[in-house]
């Protein structure tokens, strides 16, 4: 595993981070609590460090699942939740965080993220809040989660920032158009999220048996428009053919490609799966050539043009 220091805090994160969304089941099918937990142990032993949850992830049970799953390792992780964008009035947010703690099983929080903006709540009262969980050693960093270059330069007016987290992969490159390349030069950390486009990039729906059900949340996602998934088969093509040659996993590209971009600092992947779990972690050590790199967001960026 690599490690990067996050944003201007004195601590690191490593560059693959576990996405802890569907490990409280819900939206997603759903193992157990058990095998989860056992996932997220065999991350930290092979040297993921950094876990990302949420209170808005199975209305809490995520937390609750890491919170059990890193008992006794708690020094040598870096938690990231986040607080619902409903709960962003000072007093909601000490509400929120007090019981993500309580899930948690912690008295700290390293990173706490604004998980997305609300238009209704002044930004520079959720901030202040924010500044006073820092100030009483409850977090360690603060966060922001789907915001705009404009939210972003806004939410710095009133206290730093150490990190975003937005979507990205090479099926969503907005950030590219600015954002990206803000947050590098102001020494705040990128960490992605759906940075497997929620599975199409492990070749599943094109290559594999995998299918769309009518009562699966992607059902209703851009990505996963019929129309959509056959235009983006000649990226899964070339995804596979890079994949054949080094002997790896279309994940393991996916994964890699990000992880060469400028200013990412590490990319977020979850999952229910040990041997996928290893798989991705092995994306860290996966060398992608220039002209690999060119011919992957080359045709990305034609795929994306197309949708």
């Amino acid at each position: 595993m690599d490690y990067r220091k996050l944003g201007k805090t004195d601590f690191s994160v490593s560059r693959i981070v576990f996405g802890c969304w569907e490990l409280g089941g819900k939206l997603w099918e759903f193992k157990s609590d058990e095998n989860n937990v056992r996932v997220l142990q065999t991350a930290f032993e092979n040297g993921v460090t950094t876990f990302d949850s949420a209170e808005g992830y199975a209305n809490g049970h995520s937390e609750e699942v890491v919170g059990m799953a890193v008992k006794g390792k708690r020094k040598d992780c870096i938690i990231a939740t986040k607080v619902s964008p409903e709960n962003l009035r000072p007093h909601d947010v000490r509400t929120a965080i007090e019981a993500s703690l309580k899930r948690l099983d912690t008295d700290y929080i390293d990173i706490y993220y604004i998980h997305w903006p609300n238009v209704e709540i002044p930004l520079e009262d959720t901030m202040s809040e924010f500044n006073k969980l820092k100030k009483e050693g409850l977090i360690r960093a603060i966060g922001v989660s789907n915001f705009s270059l404009e939210k972003l330069k806004e939410a710095l007016q009133f206290g730093d920032i150490d990190v975003l987290q937005p979507e990205y992969s090479l099926l969503q490159r907005d950030i590219e158009g600015g954002l990206l390349q803000f947050c590098e030069k102001n020494s705040i950390s990128v960490l992605s999220y759906s940075s497997i486009a929620k599975g199409i990039l492990t070749g599943a729906f094109h290559l594999g048996k995998a299918v769309i059900k009518e009562d699966d949340f992607r059902s209703k996602r851009r990505l996963f428009i019929p129309d959509h998934l056959e235009k983006e088969k000649e990226l899964i093509y070339l995804m596979k053919r890079i994949a054949d040659e080094k002997n790896v996993t279309l994940s393991q590209v996916a994964i890699s490609w990000l992880l060469y971009q400028n200013g990412l600092t590490g990319a977020i992947v979850g999952t229910q799966d040990e041997k996928h779990l290893v798989d991705n972690i092995k994306s860290v050590r996966l060398t992608l050539s220039d002209d690999e790199l060119e011919r992957l967001g080359s045709i990305s960026n034609k795929v994306l043009q197309s949708l």
